[in-house]
């Protein structure tokens, strides 16, 4: 986060009640339950639905490929608009899945905060710790969500002593738990002075709340039973002496985290952590861009693109770039200049997102996250102005860690199979490779699963059935340098050289030796293995 400049005006009002965050976690801690539930509070939906659906419950509205139904997880991260009160709420949900981090990193690229959301028996597992350190790099601000309470889970003071350990930032307590499974009834509201008691009954239901003054007031004798009290009162005193206060600058900075307990699926203390987000979460920030920063503030229009999804609709061949507005005030039917082409390019159908329901855009502010749908012209990492040619940096590319050959079944078709790679390429879901030698593409990815969604997706979007094989190469380093150097180490690697759907130059190693004899025998050359998504 750029520090904000102190003779910096005030945003104006429509950008200043924006709040544009991420939802992180590990694999089943509730994200998309939790994602389901601020749709809910924020009048969006009338109904939340649930990961797993039984019979006529209805599903998650943010998991919306098919493979995300059938398998009861997010693959693909996906963007929602809201208003909660009087502000207006720009949520991506991303893929907790450890095969999809890519997906998630980029996303952190285009938000200005994150929810972290920890699984109260579990605590911080190994994926949160990775995407915590992404924020980290970005100086996000963190607000923290534990989730789950109302089944056996651990000691409050553990779970804050192993985030305070395990990530290193100072965590202070925005609401406490009253008792814990079978025992939880809901949580004393720290910054407040109120009572949440959660109703188990309507999982849709908001929890009532009941004003108090201060834990010495005889009225909570009526609602929770003595040793439940009585523990309370021990514990919220011992956390008020030993750990810090909230600090808004702090939270701001990204070195403190308010901490908020309940239970996404009970609907319970969701409401709190809206209105967390919405006090202490960041307006829209600068973005970091060459040759200058952008403000939000600034009156033209510039947006960049951090995620592109092909066939969101299978009826129609479509893709849609999400954009990221960094600033100015955009309008249906604009025309903005596409930097990498300097082409200008028509913005006339704009849509906003309510995950797979999509409604046209009329309007939208810096903050906001729009759908731009096009035939192809626009990738990750492009970005979009009102004629300046500034290009926002920083979205990362990574190198895969797994590698295998892709073969269409019909042989006749490999030209449908070309198109579909490279749809998936520019889509980000995957890097494709065209070796020099030989016929085929090989393909890279993250993890093990994304080959599984290609293929399925290969097959429902394209009627291609295809199948992957082992190949020889385990890991691709971007190689660059000066011409005359790239010339000769590609003449003598014909074997190991390939290019990317970029037409940029990769090298494809069996084995580390691979790479340390490139470093010693071509001393010009450099293997990356990030690249900055860019062109």
């Amino acid at each position: 986060m750029l520090d904000a400049l102190p003779n910096r005006p005030d945003l104006p009002a429509e950008i200043a009640r924006r709040r544009t965050f991420a939802i992180i976690s590990h694999p089943d801690a509730g994200k998309t339950t939790l994602t389901e539930k601020f749709l809910l509070f924020g009048g969006a939906i009338q109904m939340a639905g649930q990961v797993r659906a039984k019979g006529e419950a209805r599903r998650t509205r943010s998991d919306f490929m098919q493979m995300e139904k059938d398998r009861g997880i997010s693959v693909s991260a996906s963007a929602m608009s809201f208003d909660f009160r009087e502000f207006r709420f720009n949520l991506v949900d991303t893929p907790g899945h450890s095969d999809f981090s890519e997906d998630t990193y980029r996303t952190l690229t285009a938000v200005d905060a994150a929810v972290m959301v920890i699984d109260g028996a579990k605590g911080v597992e190994s994926q949160t710790q990775k995407l915590f350190e992404v924020c980290r790099l970005r100086d996000l601000p963190i607000l923290t969500f534990c989730n789950k309470m109302d089944r056996e889970s651990r000691d409050t003071f553990d779970i804050i002593d192993e985030i305070q350990e395990n990530l290193a930032i100072d965590v202070t307590p925005a609401s406490w738990p009253i008792g814990v499974g079978r025992d939880f009834m809901g949580c004393y509201d720290m910054l407040r002075d109120r009572l949440e008691l959660m109703d188990r009954a309507d999982r849709n239901r908001v929890a009532e709340s009941i004003e108090i003054n201060g834990l010495d007031d005889p009225k909570l004798e009526e609602h929770v039973p003595a040793h439940l009290l009585e523990k309370l009162r021990e514990e919220v005193e011992m956390a008020r002496e030993l750990l810090p206060k909230l600090d808004p600058q702090s939270v701001l900075e990204g070195h403190m985290t308010p901490i908020w307990f309940g239970s996404a699926i009970n609907s319970f203390g969701v409401k709190e952590l809206m209105d967390g987000i919405g006090t202490y979460g960041p307006e829209p920030q600068v973005q970091r861009a060459q040759p200058r920063e952008i403000a939000p503030d600034e009156k033209k229009v510039a947006g960049f693109v951090f995620k592109v999804q092909a066939n969101m609709d299978p009826k129609h061949r479509d893709r849609v770039a999400f954009v990221r507005l960094a600033s100015g005030h955009f309008i249906r039917g604009m025309k903005l200049t596409h930097v990498r082409t300097k082409k200008p390019m028509a913005i006339s159908n704009p849509v906003l997102f309510l995950a797979s329901d999509r409604e046209l855009a009329e309007e939208a502010w810096a903050g906001d996250i729009i759908g731009i749908p096009n035939h192809g012209q626009l990738r990750i990492g492009d970005t979009l102005t009102e004629g300046e040619a500034i290009r926002v940096t920083g979205i990362p590319s990574f190198a895969p860690e797994l590698l295998q050959t892709c073969r269409a079944g019909d042989p006749m078709k490999a030209k449908h199979l070309e198109k579909a790679l490279m749809q998936f390429a520019e889509e980000g879901a995957a890097k494709v490779f065209k070796p020099e030698f030989g016929s085929g593409f090989i393909v890279g990815v993250v993890g093990a699963l994304q080959f599984e969604v290609l293929a399925s997706r290969i097959e429902m979007e394209y009627g291609l059935p295809v199948r992957f094989e082992p190949s020889q190469f385990t890991s691709a380093r971007w190689a660059s340098g000066p011409k005359t150097a790239l010339d000769k180490f590609i003449a003598a690697n014909k074997q190991h050289i390939a290019h990317d759907n970029d037409g940029d130059v990769v090298y494809l190693t069996r084995l580390q030796w691979d790479i340390d004899r490139i470093a010693r025998d071509y001393p010009d050359v450099t293997l990356s293995a990030t690249k900055e998504m860019m062109v």
